[in-house]
């Protein structure tokens, strides 16, 4: 495992200009790009990627939290910072290994990243290798970060069709964890991803023994099978992505061209007890967000992968947007509306609804979401059918012609909105809105967003 400790801080914003209420306020920052986000919303600082990650194909991706701590993942690998300062991060240290995708969740003192890219074997010093490779590796990896400044590599799981997202679900009792790993794109020419793989893995973490996972089910969670396709609609082929509510014992599921509702009551054997389609306005379901009561369910739609330039009047409002539902007690799903960023993009800007997690302000319904190079979004959905954008933070094109950048990933964690960007690095942003005022009295240890907690409403 190579390890690079840095003590990279942030570059603060420019100065702003002074602006009228509710008119955009745009200044030059650290990336060298112009911004422009709603007057409600500050850029305390932005943190470039740093090397070895600052090249284009080192894509940043998702964030965990602990205490003063965000660990971000990196198609290379992944980062850890140091946020006690929001408004100047820094490096505490990177860990150079490859795989792709770098997906990651947090438990006490170990670091979950997902392999998504076959390898020559599980180390961190492995090479690239052919999906149709027979001893090809793809999977789980766990470290130890006890000592954020010095992550330990301890030990990996091997799944079907590597790990292209995971989440992690807590046992009921004791304190041992669950990770549902979530993949897909089989081909009967890969040896180690066979279709229709209809399935999810399931991985047993001790507490009391995290060297020695253990890969105890790979359920079919479509027996019927999922979703065939069309034209417009993803065929399902496993699940692209799972949000679990463990205080209700559900998960949501975004499973490409289903979205469903999983009963995890019994952790090591999770059940689809609802099912719903939208192959009219939905290409690809993505990701899942519950609201705090667990009664409504956010849906996105990663309408061409992410790499599509979807933000525009050719596109429409109704495609490459968040879904809405309302959930019953009885784990049933109503559609109640869409919800799509109101600003247009450039033909050179990838931009589609993608992952985000609510702020917690109590008796609201408000998330803040990430929309690649739409920017950052902050709409509050507490009315169903008439979801609202009440903040945003958006940058100028990355490049004159279409390449990936832009926000993967933004959460609220404990006062302030941090952004994983494809490109940027890490960006911190604070509100000042008395409709999300209430939500910095809400402070969490530890915060998975695809594992979520309640918050006193």
């Amino acid at each position: 495992m190579s390890v690079v400790v840095g003590s990279a801080s942030a570059t603060p914003p420019a100065e702003k200009p002074e602006t009228p209420s509710n008119s955009p306020v745009v200044a030059q920052q650290s990336v060298d790009r112009e911004v422009s986000h709603s007057d409600n919303i500050e850029h305390l600082a932005n943190l470039p990627k740093q090397p070895p990650f600052n090249n284009v194909g080192a894509y940043g991706t998702d964030i965990a939290f602990q205490g003063k701590h965000a660990f971000v993942g990196n198609y290379d690998g992944f980062v850890v910072y140091d946020i006690n300062k929001p408004e100047s991060p820094k490096v505490v240290s990177q860990v150079a290994c490859p795989g792709g995708q770098g997906d990651v969740s947090i438990s006490g003192k170990l670091l979950f990243v997902s392999t998504d890219y076959p390898r020559t074997n599980d180390t961190c010093d492995s090479e690239e290798t052919d999906a149709a490779d027979p001893n090809g590796w793809e999977g789980m990896k766990i470290f130890d970060v006890s000592n954020p400044e010095k992550p330990r590599y301890l030990s990996s799981v091997r799944t079907d069709c590597g790990s292209h997202t995971h989440t992690l679900a807590p046992a009921k009792q004791g304190n041992d964890v669950y990770l549902y790993v979530s993949s897909y794109a089989p081909s009967a020419e890969f040896p180690n991803c066979q279709p229709p793989h209809d399935k999810i893995s399931i991985i047993k973490v001790p507490g009391n023994n995290p060297a020695e996972p253990e890969l105890i089910d790979a359920p079919v969670i479509f027996p019927d099978g999922g979703n065939p396709g069309s034209p417009s609609t993803s065929a399902t082929t496993g699940c692209h992505d799972i949000t679990a509510f463990p205080s209700k014992d559900i998960a949501a599921g975004a499973c490409m061209g289903d979205g469903v509702i999983f009963d995890i009551s019994d952790r090591e054997k999770p059940r689809v007890v609802e099912q719903v389609r939208d192959d009219e306005n939905f290409a690809f379901w993505h990701s899942a967000t519950f609201n705090n009561t667990g009664t409504k369910v956010v849906f996105t739609d990663e309408l061409g992968g992410g790499g599509a330039a979807t933000c525009n009047d050719e596109t429409g409002p109704l495609k490459g947007a968040d879904a809405i539902y309302d959930l019953s007690a009885d784990n049933e799903l109503s559609f109640a509306s869409y919800f799509k960023i109101p600003r247009n993009q450039e033909d050179s800007e990838n931009c589609v609804a993608h992952n985000g997690s609510l702020i917690p302000v109590p008796g609201k319904d408000i998330m803040v979401q990430a929309w690649y190079q739409g920017g950052v979004s902050v709409w509050d959905f507490t009315d169903s059918a008439n979801p609202q954008e009440i903040a945003y933070f958006d940058r100028s094109p990355f490049s004159s012609d279409l390449q990936i950048a832009g926000s993967w990933s933004a959460y609220y964690y404990n006062g302030h909105i941090y952004s994983s960007g494809i490109q940027e690095g890490l960006d911190v942003l604070k509100l000042n809105d008395p409709r999300t005022d209430p939500a910095e009295k809400v402070k969490f240890r530890e915060f998975n967003p695809q594992t979520q907690p309640v918050y006193r409403d």
